[in-house]
C-alpha cells in the first residue's frame, strides 16, 4: 500500500524543507512513502529547496491557480503516482507531519474513507480572533449544510483513501476544504476526525490575506456545492418562504374586500402578494427541475469514478 504526502505551496521556501524532513518514511500498514509536491507559480526558490529537501515528485504552476486548483491537482498528481492514501498537509509547518500515522490509520482499518486532522480552534491563542471566528462561522455553516458534525471544516490536514480521491469532482479555484466535505457526506462516504497538533505561523498567510474576503469567498463555495447537489432543499424551502409571504398578503387583502367589497386602498399590496406567490410557486418548480438535473450529474459522475478508476487499476498491474 503507498502513501503519497501533497504538499500544495506558494512562496513557503522559508518552511517546506522542515515539513519534508519531519514526514514518516515509516507509517504501519503502508510499505511505501512518497513526497509530491505542487507549486502554485512561486516567485521564489521553493521548487529549489523543495527538491534539494527530497521531495519525490513536482509539479509546477506557470501562475497562481489559487489552492482550490492546486489541490486538485495534487489529487490526480497522486493518483498517478499509484497513491492508495493521499495525505494533505500545508507547507507553512503549522501542522506536525508526525500526527500523519494517526491521520492515516482509519483508512488502513477500512473504517472511513476521508479522515479529518481537527484543531481545537478554542485553545489556539495565537491564532488572530477573526480568524478564530472566521473558522467558527464556516465550520457551523458547512456543518448545517452538510449533515455532518466537523469540528473543523477549514482543516487542510486531511487523508484520502483512492476510492474517494477518484470520487472528487472539485470546482472551487480558491479552497476546496468545504467543498470536498460536503460531496464527501453527500455522497455517503465515511467519515472520521483526529485531533492533530497545530502550531504558530512564521510570517503571513499566503492564502487569507483579507479574513473578508476569505470568508466571502468560502461563502460562495458552500453555496454553490450546496445548491449542486441540495437544489430540491434550497429551491423547495426558498420558494415554499417566498410562497408564505406572499399568501399572508394575499389573505390581508382578502380580508378587507370580504369587509369593504373594496380592493382599495390596497392595490400595492395585492399586486405584491400576486408577484411574490409566483415567484415562490416558480422557485419550488425550478428546484424540482433541478432536482432532475442533479440526477443526471450523479449519474455522469458515477460513470466518470468507474472509468477513472478502471484506468488507476490497468496502470497499477
Amino acid at each position: 500500500m503507498k502513501l503519497v504526502v501533497t504538499i500544495p505551496a506558494y512562496n513557503e521556501e522559508s518552511t517546506i524543507s522542515g515539513v519534508i524532513a519531519e514526514i514518516p518514511q515509516r507509517v504501519d500498514g503502508v510499505s511505501s512513502v512518497q513526497v509530491l509536491v505542487v507549486d502554485d507559480g512561486s516567485t521564489d526558490g521553493t521548487v529549489a529547496v523543495a527538491q534539494k529537501a527530497g521531495a519525490d515528485k513536482i509539479v509546477r504552476h506557470r501562475g497562481n491557480k489559487g489552492l482550490g486548483a492546486t489541490f486538485r491537482d495534487a489529487l490526480d498528481a497522486a493518483l498517478g503516482m499509484g497513491a492508495d492514501i493521499i495525505v494533505n498537509i500545508d507547507a507553512d509547518g503549522q501542522y506536525n507531519a508526525l500526527d500523519i500515522p494517526a491521520l492515516v490509520a482509519p483508512i488502513i482499518d477500512n473504517r472511513a474513507d476521508i479522515v479529518l486532522g481537527w484543531r481545537d480552534i478554542g485553545k489556539l491563542d495565537f491564532m488572530p480572533i477573526g480568524k478564530r471566528i472566521g473558522n467558527r462561522l464556516a465550520t457551523r455553516a458547512t456543518r448545517m449544510l452538510s449533515g455532518f458534525p466537523v469540528k473543523d471544516a477549514q482543516t487542510g490536514f486531511r487523508a484520502f483513501s483512492r476510492d474517494a480521491a477518484l470520487r472528487m469532482y472539485l470546482s472551487g479555484g480558491y479552497t476546496y476544504v468545504q467543498e470536498t466535505l460536503m460531496q464527501a457526506k453527500y455522497k455517503g462516504m465515511a467519515i472520521e476526525q483526529v485531533p492533530v497538533e497545530f502550531r504558530a505561523r512564521k510570517g503571513k498567510s499566503r492564502l487569507i490575506s483579507s479574513i473578508f474576503s476569505y470568508a466571502a469567498r468560502a461563502s460562495r463555495v458552500i453555496f454553490i456545492t450546496f445548491k449542486d447537489y441540495r437544489p430540491l432543499k434550497l429551491f423547495l424551502y426558498s420558494g415554499f418562504v417566498i410562497f408564505l409571504v406572499g399568501l399572508g398578503l394575499g389573505i390581508r387583502v382578502l380580508v378587507h374586500f370580504v369587509q369593504t367589497g373594496m380592493v382599495s386602498p390596497h392595490y400595492p399590496t395585492a399586486i405584491a402578494a400576486t408577484l411574490l406567490i409566483i415567484v415562490g410557486m416558480g422557485t419550488m418548480l425550478f428546484g424540482i427541475i433541478a432536482d432532475m438535473f442533479k440526477k443526471q450529474r450523479m449519474l455522469s459522475e458515477e460513470i466518470l469514478y468507474r472509468l477513472r478508476k478502471q484506468e488507476q487499476n490497468k496502470s497499477k498491474n
